[in-house]
C-alpha cells in the first residue's frame, strides 16, 4: 500500500511590488524546495505599484492544497487588500488560511522551511511571526 503525502502549507506573498513579492518567492523557494506552494501576489493590475484583492485571492486560492494558507504581506493596504480577497476565496479556503504578522523575507523563508518539512499551518505562522525577532546583529 502506497504511502499517502500529507499536502503542505501554502505560502503567499503580497507586495505593493510585483519584483518584490517575486524575488521574496524565488528566495524562498531555493530555500525550502519546490514541494511548497509559494506563490507572489504582488502590484496593480495594470503592473504599477499596488495591491489587487482579486490576484490576492487567486494566490490563496492555488496555494492551499488543504494544509491550510500563511500569508505574508508587506505594508498596510496590502494588509487590507488580503483581508478583502479573504472574503472572496472559498469559505472553506479562508477559514484555514493565516495572516502572518511577520517580516515579509525573513517570515516567507522561515514559513516556507517550516512547510518544506510538513509543519501544520499553527507551526508556520508562528515560524514566521518570530522571524521578527532573529538576531541581525553578529557581534
Amino acid at each position: 500500500m502506497p504511502d499517502t503525502i500529507e499536502p503542505l502549507v501554502g505560502i503567499v506573498v503580497v507586495s505593493h511590488s510585483a519584483m518584490i513579492a517575486d524575488g521574496v518567492v524565488e528566495l524562498a523557494r531555493q530555500m525550502a524546495g519546490p514541494e511548497v506552494r509559494l506563490l507572489a501576489a504582488g502590484g496593480a493590475p495594470d503592473g504599477s505599484l499596488g495591491t489587487d484583492a482579486v490576484r490576492i485571492a487567486e494566490a490563496i486560492s492555488q496555494a492551499d492544497a488543504g494544509a491550510g494558507v500563511v500569508v505574508l504581506a508587506d505594508l498596510g493596504s496590502a494588509v487590507l487588500a488580503t483581508k478583502l480577497a479573504l472574503d472572496m476565496v472559498d469559505p472553506a479556503i479562508a477559514a484555514r488560511t493565516r495572516l502572518s504578522g511577520g517580516p515579509i523575507v525573513e517570515g516567507a523563508v522561515v514559513a516556507a522551511v517550516q512547510a518544506s518539512i510538513g509543519d501544520a499551518a499553527a507551526a508556520v505562522l508562528e515560524a514566521a511571526e518570530e522571524a521578527a525577532h532573529l538576531p541581525k546583529d553578529v557581534r
